[in-house]
């Protein structure tokens, strides 16, 4: 049986300098906490944990003092820059430097359109660490769009300024952009700025192609990695025979004899090793098949 892995799928470069970022501080010695997860992969976040990362959440982290943080690349809103301050919290800063510079163009279209009473417009997972760290930069005012039907939210009689969540896709982005357009009222100002990494977007072609050239695909990812369940959707309409697992242990039973070739891909928060350990149990399992 052949058994390919997909040389695109595994950590963004956020991730990786995110990751780096940690080993480093780790090798120093001394305590290292990680506000949320690092990343959405329970068994990455397991393997720094030996390591010696602890990752606490908002509640811990006011509490701290006198410590050393280190913040993710999804970005975090000003409030924690200021806690920390207060603290004497140490903040080891890996945002992702696409993140930040979202961050950065969405404040100041906040503070220069305040006197319009404009609306400043998200499109992406509400509750996301991204997102959070997005809205923070508009002191709490941007509206997040999550689906189409969120739209109807929005009040088409005042200026409306879009922007991206950096990991979703493009599809569902311009599919927002269409609606507002059709809705917005006569003379009202509408601009949409596409903010989507095109290091996650080139993955949907990549990732489709890859999928399709298989008779069987293991797509793995965290349960919790928004960009694993947009990714994996995409990997399924492409082959109907995609499976989403988590870890190789999932690998149970052969698969079917008419199974010649198994792709194995995975989201931005999918480290390279699990695709391996995913790609040897698939050999193990099916050896004698």
């Amino acid at each position: 049986m052949q058994v390919e892995i997909d040389t695109g799928s595994g950590f963004c470069f956020g991730v990786v300098t995110a990751i780096e970022s940690a080993e480093r501080e780790l090798q120093k010695g001394g305590p290292l906490y990680c506000l949320g997860d690092i990343v959405h992969n329970s068994l990455e976040v397991e393997r720094l944990g030996a390591m010696g990362l602890h990752c606490i959440e908002h509640a811990k982290f006011s509490c701290l003092r006198d410590a050393k943080v280190l913040l993710r690349a999804h970005g975090e809103p000003p409030e924690t820059y200021q806690t920390a301050a207060a603290n004497r919290i140490a903040i080891v800063d890996a945002t992702c430097p696409v993140v930040l510079q979202l961050q950065k163009k969405i404040k100041k279209c906040y503070l220069d359109t305040r006197r319009e009473n404009a609306q400043v417009v998200i499109y992406g997972k509400k509750g996301h660490a991204e997102v959070n760290g997005l809205v923070g930069q508009t002191e709490g005012n941007a509206v997040v769009v999550e689906k189409t039907d969120d739209v109807e939210k929005l009040d088409f009689g005042r200026n409306i300024y879009l922007f991206s969540q950096t990991t979703k896709s493009l599809d569902g982005f311009r599919a927002i952009v269409s609606l507002i357009q059709a809705k917005i009222a006569p003379g009202v100002t509408f601009r949409s700025f596409d903010t989507i990494c095109r290091q996650v977007a080139n993955r949907l072609p990549n990732i489709k192609r890859f999928a399709s050239r298989h008779d069987w695909v293991y797509f793995v990812a965290g349960r919790k990695s928004s960009n694993g369940k947009m990714l994996f959707e995409e990997c399924r309409k492409a082959n109907p025979r995609t499976v989403f697992i988590s870890d190789a242990d999932e690998i149970v039973a052969p698969l079917p004899p008419e199974v010649n070739s198994v792709g194995v891909c995975g989201a931005t928060s999918t480290p390279k090793w699990l695709m391996e350990k995913v790609a040897a149990r698939v050999r193990e399992v099916n050896r004698s098949v």
